[in-house]
């Protein structure tokens, strides 16, 4: 849906502020579908304790939509550059990471460790 829905956006609409606002939603969309079979290799090539379920898998591959996103509204801006796009893609390279932490030190009662 994502990528023919840009396909129809990018040839049947004019760009007011509705087919915008679609650009974006479509966007996330597409980079979503598309980085979910990254996520879940990388998932399955370095494995974590605990594994990586189907929710952490949808959440980083949400992170890649609303990564691309951002850079698509900073650009429509012109304020995007090299090194803004590293920032932002570090910014929520240590979001996750800190999710992560948080969800393998919770504390499960009646567990061993």
């Amino acid at each position: 849906m994502g990528i023919v829905g840009l396909a129809l956006l990018f040839s049947l609409t004019v760009p007011t502020l509705g087919p915008r606002w679609l650009l974006f939603f479509l966007i996330t969309l597409a980079g979503s579908g598309l980085a979910l079979p990254g996520a879940y290799f990388l998932n399955l090539r370095f494995p974590s304790t605990p594994p990586a379920d189907a929710n952490i898998l949808i959440r980083e591959a949400l992170w890649v939509g609303l990564y691309l996103d951002l850079v698509i509204w900073l650009q429509f801006g012109k304020v995007l550059n090299f090194a803004l796009g590293v920032l932002l893609m570090a910014g929520f390279a240590v979001i996750e990471f800190l999710l992560r932490l948080r969800e393998r030190n919770r504390f499960i009662p009646g567990s061993e460790e």
